[in-house]
């Protein structure tokens, strides 16, 4: 149903409805964390094309890459060619806060952007560690292991920047240079999760497999090309409404997930935004990282092919 409630233009439908089965918040709490910590949020979405996680009420959330057909035409789009489905996709470009609150009034509360912007003539503009810890593992897991890429990131004269994932992961941001291809940010990718796994490899694993992670944090390295990562200050779909937030590498132990929700990010921030605050200026690729992580083979080709091989070693035995 309508209301006669407006915020910078976009009409407001619904807002007392609950957002999702364990928010405890309706649609309006969403709205109005958008409004108290959106330009942050908007600064990140910028020129990116943006999927975002919607969740409907009596449904499942599912990821909306396509805009709608009743999408506004002020809300900037970007086409997109995409080659696992053939066809062109129409992408939002969430560049201010009328389109992030229409958004909102979707009740899309998830955004998860490339990390490459509308234009891919200059490349991915951040390489990406995304820390899994394994079944039974808690965040403090994940934060070991960030600290295990930041390690790697110094002896390789870069830095990067940690946020949580919102759930009980964590993701590192390394910003690189315009110009850099894919697949060297890719390959430096790769190298730099294999040089912290030979930090500790009792601890962790570049080991793309499930079952061969054995219990340790998984340090993700295949968040390149045209993936996506959710943003920082992106609320998440989990009990409570979690967000995704930035921290100072000192705090890694002092923090949990859960101390970070949409009810409690707006008076943490305040008037900063400790993500651009923390983010270190785009740095130059070392070659002999990017050497090293063409040597790595690609994660999801090599899973592929063992599938393949496991599966039929099965059927011969």
């Amino acid at each position: 149903m309508a209301s006669d409630e407006v915020r910078r233009g976009v009409p407001v439908t619904n807002p007392d409805q609950p957002l999702f089965d364990g928010a405890e918040a309706t649609k309006r709490d969403l709205l109005d964390y958008l409004e108290a910590i959106g330009e942050r949020l908007v600064r990140v979405l910028r020129d990116r094309p943006l999927s975002v996680v919607r969740v409907r009420p009596g449904q499942e959330p599912f990821m909306q890459k396509n805009l709608p057909k009743y999408t506004p035409e002020w809300v900037r789009r970007t086409t997109v060619w995409a080659e696992s489905s053939r066809r062109e996709i129409s992408y939002a470009l969430c560049d201010d806060m009328p389109t992030l609150l229409w958004f909102g009034n979707q009740r899309a509360v998830e955004y998860h952007p490339t990390l490459v912007t509308s234009d891919p003539g200059p490349g991915p503009t951040h390489l990406v560690l995304d820390l899994d810890p394994s079944p039974g593992q808690t965040f403090r897991h994940a934060a070991e292991a960030a600290r295990l890429i930041r390690a790697a990131l110094t002896d390789a004269g870069l830095a990067g920047a940690v946020k949580t994932s919102g759930a009980k992961g964590a993701h590192v941001f390394v910003p690189i240079t315009p110009g850099t291809r894919h697949e060297d940010a890719a390959a430096a990718t790769r190298a730099i999760a294999a040089r912290a796994e030979r930090l500790d490899p009792g601890f962790a694993t570049t080991a793309f497999i499930k079952e061969d992670r054995g219990g340790k944090v998984f340090l993700d390295p295949t968040r390149t090309g045209g993936a996506t990562v959710v943003a920082a200050y992106s609320p998440r779909i989990r009990p409570g409404v979690p967000v995704s937030f930035p921290l100072d590498w000192a705090d890694l132990d002092e923090v949990t997930p859960a101390d970070f929700t949409m009810r409690t990010v707006p008076a943490l921030v305040a008037d900063t935004d400790p993500w651009s605050a923390a983010m270190p200026e785009p740095q130059v690729l070392p070659g002999d990282l990017v050497a090293e992580g063409h040597t790595i083979p690609i994660p999801r080709v090599q899973a592929m092919h063992e599938g393949k091989r496991r599966a039929r070693a099965r059927r011969t035995t």
